[in-house]
């Protein structure tokens, strides 16, 4: 791990060896209330667990299932409530972009651009992403081994932009079903760029409700433990204050209130890990 690079994020630096880093947030915006009181929560359980903390939230949910599921604000009025949580709560912030239209609109109001999963083979649409002189994350699609990923990393590197992070979200396992393979975050850390596992949608059933996706969130804590114990740069988590009321992704979100136990047990396992 310590042979990977730095990237920085806010006021800190991931990868390179240093310690574990926490994105984590609800899936979409339900409102500005809801994302400035998820991120100060956040704040102050990553404060007291001693984790570097970037926000994530999405403006836009574009890959709902159904027609009729909640997406989010919208980019114009998610943009501005995501910039007033960088303001107010002094939080780095994460959020993915679809469109190539949205990309300068979006790096204006945040820190670190996220590649969804769905769109990380579009060759336009990572360069124009990378070119924004963010920090990238690229998701990992679930249809691509872990070494295809390295074309991605690629794309964007080849743009001058090498502010790049890696995620590992899980693989396609037949229908409306998902499985990590713990060997997928040794061949990403190969590429030599900081890699992140997402423990929540590592666990989602993709369309398993028939007009939404599932989950199994009661796996996360086993996940996230493995994951820290192959070595990871940041642990990725969609996290909610009431999971079961969640108008995203609940059924694979973890609850508010079990946040703090778990990441203080991942960062052990991550301080075990990176001392040898």
């Amino acid at each position: 791990m310590a042979n990977r690079k730095t990237v920085k994020i806010g006021g800190f630096q991931i990868g390179g060896g240093k310690p574990l880093a926490l994105i984590a947030g609800p899936c979409v915006i339900e409102s500005a209330d809801s994302a400035l009181r998820h991120a100060a929560a956040l704040k102050q359980i990553a404060d007291r667990a001693g984790v570097p903390f970037v926000f994530k939230c999405s403006y836009d949910k574009a890959n709902r299932t159904s027609l009729e599921s909640f997406r989010g604000p919208g980019i114009d009025e998610g943009l501005k409530i995501l910039a007033k949580v960088r303001r107010d709560i002094g939080v780095p912030v994460l959020t993915d972009v679809h469109e190539i239209d949205q990309i300068a609109a979006a790096a204006d109001a945040v820190d670190v651009l996220q590649i969804p999963a769905f769109l990380c083979r579009q060759t336009d649409f990572v360069l124009a992403v990378a070119r924004a002189g963010k920090v990238v994350n690229i998701k990992k699609g679930q249809f691509l081994a872990p070494w295809d990923v390295k074309n991605i990393v690629e794309k964007v590197v080849s743009t001058g932009n090498e502010q790049v992070t890696v995620t590992e979200r899980g693989a396609s396992f037949g229908y409306n079903n998902l499985v990590s393979d713990m060997r997928s975050l040794v061949v990403l850390g190969d590429f030599g760029y900081p890699v992140v596992f997402d423990a929540t949608h590592s666990l989602q059933q993709p369309g398993g409700l028939g007009k939404a996706s599932g989950g199994e969130r009661r796996y996360i804590p086993a996940l996230a433990r493995a994951a820290a114990a192959v070595g990871i740069d940041a642990l990725f988590m969609e996290v909610h204050e009431d999971p079961d009321r969640a108008l995203s992704d609940g059924p694979n979100s973890l609850a508010l209130n079990d946040l703090e136990d778990l990441l203080k047990r991942v960062k052990e396992i991550d301080g075990l890990v990176k001392k040898r």
